[in-house]
């Protein structure tokens, strides 16, 4: 299977600060993949240089020919004093389409929002409104930066069950930062854990049990009670 993303010894400096060291991970079609990791780990700096906003220090991001990728990022900062309604946002994605606008709205749990501000969204309606708008493009590959902040428990239970129908219909893969440890390990076929460098990575029974893993959240009860059904490469990697 080619990759859609393969990521070779990338590091990325700012000054003499390293903020990533030696990262080497690929995403493939149709895979949930979460990264996690402790506040200064570096996880904004990979998406950053995922999409490509931030040049690798050193290192090589290749991606897939024609990849097309749908970004959520944690906030967006909007400018007050513009009003630009909800519908219009969509547009900027490129969908002249209004109905099929509105279809993707509807199935994001925000139909009703259509007409409303962006200014005026909450935090859990922007997120939707964020999916929607990623959704919009067709991606092969859609990076989630905190996806289900200011969603309630119902709310984060129709994110998750979108994705995986979107991910069943399109075999589109998701690249997700989160800190719900316990969604990470239901939702997910490998995660990363990453803390500057990958300290360890592979199915999530198999990261939760990983020392490295342990050292940085703790033994937490339940976490290592999910069995995902697929087949996965792991590696650990221990400093």
């Amino acid at each position: 299977m080619i990759p859609l993303i393969s990521i070779n010894n990338l590091t990325i400096k700012k000054g003499q600060r390293t903020l990533l060291q030696d990262i080497n991970f690929d995403l493939v079609p149709n895979e949930a993949v979460s990264l996690i990791g402790p506040n200064g780990a570096g996880k904004t700096t990979l998406i950053r240089a995922l999409i490509g906003t931030l040049k690798p220090s050193s290192g090589t991001i290749r991606r897939k020919t024609g990849l097309k990728i749908g970004y959520t990022p944690q906030k967006l900062l909007l400018e007050q004093l513009m009003p630009m309604p909800v519908d219009r946002f969509l547009a900027l994605s490129g969908e002249s389409n209004l109905a099929k606008r509105r279809d993707m709205l509807a199935r994001c749990d925000a139909g009703k929002l259509k007409n409303a501000r962006m200014t005026d969204l909450s935090g859990g309606e922007m997120q939707r409104v964020l999916l929607a708008r990623a959704l919009m493009r067709k991606p092969d590959l859609l990076i989630l930066d905190e996806p289900t902040q200011g969603l309630d428990q119902p709310g984060e239970a129709r994110f998750y069950a979108l994705l995986n129908e979107v991910r069943a219909e399109s075999g589109l893969a998701v690249f997700m930062v989160s800190h719900d440890l316990h969604v990470v390990m239901a939702e997910s076929d490998r995660v990363i854990c990453l803390n500057t460098h990958i300290c360890c990575s592979g199915a999530p029974e198999t990261v939760s049990k990983d020392p490295s893993y342990q050292e940085l959240f703790g033994t937490r009860p339940g976490l290592a009670l999910y069995q995902h059904s697929h087949v996965h490469s792991e590696t650990c990697n221990h400093d």
